[in-house]
């Protein structure tokens, strides 16, 4: 799932510093813990990672 949502990230050229502020993190490591895993992502923060990325939740965080 980490792997999919950089994959995604990158696709969009989105970089990491721009997704952070999107979600609300004062600082891009907020947001680096999140794709590396090392923190949990919500349910109100992956919808908001799958509007930013304009793809289904499901998409993001269900399918292999």
């Amino acid at each position: 799932m980490y792997e999919k949502l950089k994959e995604l990230r990158l696709k969009k050229g989105i970089t990491q510093e721009e997704m952070a502020r999107k979600l609300g993190y004062k600082y891009t490591s907020g947001y680096n813990q999140l794709e590396k895993g090392k923190r949990k992502i919500d349910i109100e923060t992956a919808r908001k990672i799958a509007l930013i990325l304009e793809e289904p939740v499901e998409e993001i965080f269900f399918k292999p």
